[in-house]
This record gives structure tokens, sequence and C-alpha cells, in this order.
């Protein structure tokens, strides 16, 4: 009676399998369609609602209380903004934010805007090391000592000058100005559709549509890996276009753009040198001895190497003086 009852089980298991199998079958294109719509949307959510969902996450806080934006860094923004060519403010806005480089989310046409969070250490200057050094910063459970030559050396590679806060901050006004969040987030989608593709291709040429169940689950299982395969690389190579791109299109702004974009880097790469040497083992591990980021991943970039967007700035300095 028990082998009879598990004998009904998987026939009842098998029964419940092919009905999906023929309702996917059936309705796979609607199913195809909306899949890739809510991809679309929650790879994109954060950049719709960037009030609500991107700003609280990158806020400065102090004392349980948002840190208000300085008047002089409200100035270099707009200021920026005019050179971006941007005459509506309503569509930017900016903000305190923790860290040490600005962020920022949001699509400009849309009724939310976008946000631009600008870190502390930006109002700070090689007479005034406020905004730096009066924030404690862990590293291996120590607090960093400012007056060591390390903690000497993390402070100047933080301090940034007018040109270099400038470019900084436009690079982000022109990756969302430029609808680089809506490129990102159309990769994960066109994969997915892509893996379905290959699916279908599969079969089609190894005539597996009237082929046993397994063999065609071995094809969607090799096309799901493809399609993954696909998003890692078309991932990275979308958003080291519009790395590059972004910091050409604030370089080209002026040459006192250029030469900040360059001073920003090299300050970047300073600082990841510096972690790599304070941070011990774990700094090895993630900064390279040239400052970039090392690879997450064997098939992933992580990110745009430090070194070549200072290169490509470089690059468009030296053909304005030839």
């Amino acid at each position: 009676s028990d082998s009879k009852s598990i004998k009904d089980q998987l026939c009842d298991m098998a029964s419940h399998f092919l009905r999906y199998s023929v309702l996917l079958q059936k309705y796979r294109t609607p199913l195809l369609v909306a899949s890739c719509s809510g991809v679309f949307a929650a790879s994109l959510f954060n950049h719709i609602f960037p009030n609500s969902l991107f700003r609280p996450l990158y806020q400065a806080w102090y004392k349980s209380e948002p840190v208000a934006l300085s008047e002089k860094l409200q100035d270099v923004f707009q200021q920026v903004m005019k050179d971006c060519g941007i005459t509506s403010s309503s569509h930017f806005l900016a903000f305190a934010s923790f860290g040490f480089h600005p962020v920022g989310a949001g699509v400009p046409w849309l009724p939310a805007g976008a946000q631009v969070g600008i870190p502390a250490n930006f109002n700070s200057t090689a007479d005034d090391h406020s905004g730096i050094t009066d924030r404690s910063i862990l590293i291996n459970g120590k607090v960093v000592d400012w007056n060591s030559d390390a903690g000497c050396a993390l402070k100047e590679s933080l301090i940034f000058s007018s040109d270099a806060q400038k470019f900084a901050l436009a690079r982000e006004v022109a990756h969302l100005q430029s609808g680089g969040p809506l490129l990102s987030a159309a990769v994960a989608p066109l994969c997915l559709g892509g893996a379905w593709v290959y699916s279908v291709v599969l079969k089609q040429v190894f005539g597996l549509h009237a082929g046993p169940a397994l063999l065609r689950g071995i094809a969607n299982a090799v096309a799901l890996g493809l399609g993954a395969v696909s998003y890692f690389l078309a991932s990275d190579a979308v958003n080291q276009w519009n790395d590059l791109s972004s910091d050409q299109r604030a370089a080209k702004l002026s040459r006192g753009y250029a030469k900040g974009g360059v001073e920003f880097y090299d300050k970047i790469l300073s600082r990841n040198r510096t972690l790599r040497s304070l941070m011990g083992q774990k700094g090895q591990d993630m900064y390279a001895p040239s400052g970039n980021l090392f690879p997450a991943h064997i098939l992933r970039l992580k990110q745009t190497p430090y070194t070549l967007r200072k290169e490509v700035i470089v690059k468009l300095l030296t053909k304005d003086n030839a």
C-alpha cells in the first residue's frame, strides 16, 4: 500500500508538471513579456523613487538628525548645473551624503527627478580639514590616527581642489542626464529574453521540441547558463561605457574640468593604495598595487579601472594641447 501511494504521488506530480508545461508553452510570450517588464522595473525602482529609496540610504546623519548641505557646496553644485547647461534645478536636488565621493540616482525627466549626494570631505580644503578629521574611521577595528604617516596620506587623498570637486559632481549629473540608469536596467530583461531565444534555437538545432523531456530540460539549463554569462558580460560592458561616457562629458565642459578629472582619479588611486596598506591582507585582496579594485569574479570587471578612466581624460587634454 505504501508503494502504491508513492506511485500515486509521483503520478500526481508528473501530471501537475505536464499541466504547468502546457500552460507555460501556451502563454510563453505573455509570461516572457511580463517577466522582462518586471525585471526592468525592479532594476530601475531605486531610480524611479530616488527621494524615498536612494536618499535615505545615503543621507548623512549627525545626532539622529539629517545633515544639511553647506552653502558652499550648494553654490558649487549650482555652478556645475549651470556649466552642464541645466537651467532648471528642480530636476536635480543635492543633499549631504556619507562616504568620500559623490553618488547619484534618478531619471531627471521623470516626476521625482534625480538626487545627487555630496560628501562632507568636499567642505575640506588644504587649510581646513574639517569634514575629514572630525570623523572617526575604523580600519581593522582601529581608529585611524590622522597625524600618523598613513593617516596624513589618507587625509591628503580626501582633499579635492575646486576643479576636482566640480568634475566629480559633473560626471554624476552627466550619467543621470544621459539616461545611464535606463541603459543599465535594460541589460537584465534583454538577457532574460536572450535566454528564451537560446532555448528555442537549441531545441530547433537539435530537434528537441518533440524529444524527451530530460533533453529539453538540459537545453533549458544550457540556455539559462548562456543567459547568465551574457548578463555578466553585457552588464559590465554597459557600466564601463556609462562610466567612460560620463567622464568624457564632464571633462569636455572645460579644460579646468578635465584637469580636475585627472586629479580626482589620482586622489582615488592614492586613497586605495593607502587603504591597501592599512587594511593588511583584506586590503591586498580588495585593491591592486595600482589602486584599482580587483575583479569580484573571473567573468566580471566589477568596476571600470580608475587608471583607465584617468587615461581617457589625459588623452583628451593631450588632444587639446595638440
